[in-house]
């Protein structure tokens, strides 16, 4: 009786939240604990195809490779394809000074991300359990979550799946001891060293004592969690569809409709941590003046006029190109030389005969000026990208094309009218961008 409920709500789960099960190549991460031997049982029942990898971390001597040899027996026996994997996790843990956990759990997922592209395997299942989203939740309620940290576990991810999440600890040994199925048992989770194992052996079968019903209720709650977060991401979203204006290659925010959220602090979180900004340094942002800018890992914030521009970090180190003109250029911008000339800034015709070869890219240097078209005198760079009201990005990435030092173009806005001619002469060169 307890066989046919389990397997009916597994059935049911896999069905609702897993249909890809049926058609994609799934690989289960199998320990030999109880968990991942009752996983195993439900697929194998479930009729479901799918391979088994084994880490052997080899931080329990024998104990370590009994248990490799336990699901090697097992797996062949069922005729489940496996691969089983010995680390040396202590020699890893001690070369980048972390803990063993640590170690074990990069070297974990750095291989199983390796075994997915080589055999093609689709998505990992690890047997996380609703106990173990509880210990979850309450370690990250320890450490200062937010609402996404609050969430714990993701139930199903592109890479990882995990449909026994719904499933009790109880419930999992009723029904492998229902079944007869053996499994290994590792000594150190009997340990109270860790937090993880505290809290499961200490702190919860006492909490369970006052309230019988805690990880029903506990699910009903993480429901609700869910819930109230797909909503503000839903708002996150279309606040970000709304005032997030791409321009070419920027976001430009404007600081008017930022200041007006509430509470600010939270949606700055929202809006900007997948950048790598920290929601403290983005507040005191939001007063400062124009050309400060916070800078992250792959992304840079800048204030600038009323806005935010946020632009992707540039990782080139080119600042300086030489190009012969006889074979378009394609890097560090597309430049050509053209049969046609195009009335638009990112074309321009040039007297050849002035022409320094080969002419030369590169970028803004201070003192730079040249004699725009279209206007009396010289004039500096730096004010005429003031009064072109450049940020400090656009600076960064203006290219400059130049007969020996001296500008001839500012690529894709203006010309040096000394060294423009009109396009009908024989001695013209002209040049597009597009």
């Amino acid at each position: 009786m307890y066989f046919c409920l389990v397997i009916k709500r597994f059935k049911l789960n896999i069905d609702n939240k897993f249909q890809n099960f049926r058609t994609q190549k799934i690989l289960l991460a199998f320990s030999g604990g109880l968990d991942s031997r009752v996983l195993l049982h439900l697929l194998i029942q479930s009729k479901l195809d799918f391979g088994v990898a084994h880490c052997n971390f080899g931080l329990r001597g024998k104990e370590s490779d009994t248990d490799a040899k336990f699901i090697e027996e097992i797996c062949k026996k069922n005729q489940i394809p496996f691969q089983i994997k010995k680390f040396k996790t202590k020699i890893y843990s001690k070369k980048y000074k972390i803990s063993t956990q640590m170690a074990a759990r990069e070297l974990r997922y750095s291989w199983f991300d390796e075994f997915l592209e080589k055999e093609y395997y689709d998505q990992i299942l690890t047997a996380h359990n609703l106990d173990d989203q509880l210990e979850t939740f309450m370690i990250n309620t320890s450490r200062g979550s937010g609402l996404s940290g609050l969430i714990g576990i993701p139930e199903n991810t592109p890479k990882i799946a995990r449909p026994l999440l719904p499933f009790t600890r109880k419930e999992i040994l009723a029904y492998a001891q229902q079944e007869n199925l053996e499994w290994r048992e590792d000594a150190s989770n009997a340990s109270d060293i860790y937090l993880r194992n505290a809290l499961r052996n200490q702190v919860v079968p006492k909490w369970k004592l006052y309230e019988p019903n805690l990880l029903s209720n506990f699910k009903h709650t993480m429901d609700y969690i869910r819930q109230s977060h797909q909503a503000i991401d839903s708002v996150i979203c279309q606040w970000k569809e709304q005032h997030f204006l791409q321009k070419g290659t920027h976001i430009h925010i404007d600081l008017v409709a930022l200041k007006k959220l509430t509470p600010v602090e939270y949606y700055l979180n929202a809006l900007f941590s997948s950048y790598g900004f920290h929601p403290r340094d983005l507040k005191d942002l939001l007063d400062t003046q124009s050309g400060k800018y916070l800078k992250s890992g792959s992304h840079r914030l800048l204030v600038n006029r009323g806005e935010w521009i946020l632009a992707k970090n540039s990782f080139t180190q080119v600042s300086e190109v030489l190009w012969d003109v006889k074979k378009p250029l394609q890097q560090p911008i597309k430049l050509h030389v053209a049969s046609t000339f195009e009335n638009n800034n990112s074309c321009v015709s040039l007297d050849k005969s002035r022409l320094i070869y080969p002419l030369k890219l590169r970028k803004f240097q201070e003192g730079d000026y040249f004699y725009p078209t279209g206007m009396q005198g010289k004039k500096k760079l730096s004010k005429y990208f003031k009064d072109e009201k450049y940020s400090q990005i656009d600076k960064e990435n203006q290219w400059l094309l130049c007969s020996g030092n001296t500008i001839v173009w500012v690529i894709n806005k203006r010309a040096d009218r000394r060294y423009t001619i009109k396009p009908t002469k024989n001695y013209c060169l002209i040049l597009k961008t597009k």
